[in-house]
């Protein structure tokens, strides 16, 4: 596995294993990712998309059969209310949003048996930019206090509102989270902007929103090339520009494949090519 090193000198690995839609099987597919290479769990305090606590579980067994938590870079987000099912709703949705992100960090710290998060992600911009501000103004309070390594964003698609959000932070955000997929553009302008500031861009849906970009003729030639697959080829391109993808895989054959990419690397033309293909 390759790392980078984030603003706040956080290791985050340059893979990072998604845990959505797992289900009750979250413990098992985690542990398997673990324990087949994979330093990085993404995660959330939605029982809505995620089991956190079957991710704590997975973490766990990992530990016990080699890993230790230093090993692991641990992620997880605060989902805002309409984000949630109200019906397994992780806080108080009645209580001040100050109290509802007091609430729900303490739900992930006790779910994934961690006094620290490595990485602590706002789930969406919450609006108006006032609450925006309270809400990050409360995640400041968990990295000023250890509690958290470094703070983040995800599903924000409006290059305005991250700049707002840097320009009222006093802890500048280490992450981005977004789809990555051709809707958006593959936010290539905040990605650009991203780079200046030294924010790191995590991309999720990858490969499902990007059926075009794997069946392309660069990619099968560079497939042929290498001896990988369309998806390894895929994933170092993304690795090699920068960007860290979540993969949710739950095949033990594809997490090993995933691991393996980096034993290769793409020439600059053929980085080029790819991205032609994209944009």
């Amino acid at each position: 596995m390759d790392f980078l090193t984030t603003n706040e000198n956080i290791k985050m690995p340059a893979l990072i294993y998604g845990t959505a839609w797992k289900k009750e099987n979250t413990a098992k597919f985690v542990e398997e990712a673990l324990l087949g290479g994979f330093r990085g769990v993404d995660t959330a305090c939605q029982p809505k998309h995620y089991r956190e606590d079957l991710v704590g579980e997975g973490l766990l067994t990992a530990y016990k059969k080699g890993l230790k938590r230093e090993d692991i870079f641990i992620q997880t987000k605060f989902t805002p209310v309409d984000g949630q099912d109200m019906n397994s709703i992780p806080y108080d949705p009645n209580d001040s949003l100050v109290e509802q992100i007091k609430c729900s960090f303490e739900v992930s710290r006790n779910n994934l048996q961690t006094d620290f998060i490595d990485s602590y992600v706002l789930h969406s911009p919450i609006y108006p930019g006032a609450k925006l501000k309270q809400a990050w103004r409360v995640m400041e309070s968990f990295y000023e206090k250890k509690e958290a390594g470094q703070l983040g964003i995800s599903n924000c698609y409006d290059l305005d509102v991250l700049q707002y959000l840097y320009d009222n932070s006093t802890v500048k955000p280490s992450i981005i989270q977004n789809r990555f997929y051709e809707h958006s553009g593959y936010d290539k302008l905040i990605r650009a902007w991203c780079k200046e500031k030294g924010i790191i861009y995590q991309g999720f849906w990858t490969l499902t929103a990007n059926p075009h970009i794997l069946s392309s003729l660069i990619v099968n030639e560079l497939s042929r090339k290498y001896s990988k697959t369309p998806a390894q080829i895929f994933y170092r391109y993304l690795t090699q520009t920068g960007i860290v993808p979540l993969i949710g895989t739950t095949s033990q054959k594809h997490m090993a494949e995933d691991i393996d990419i980096f034993g290769f690397e793409l020439e600059l033309d053929e980085i080029e090519k790819i991205s032609q293909v994209i944009f």
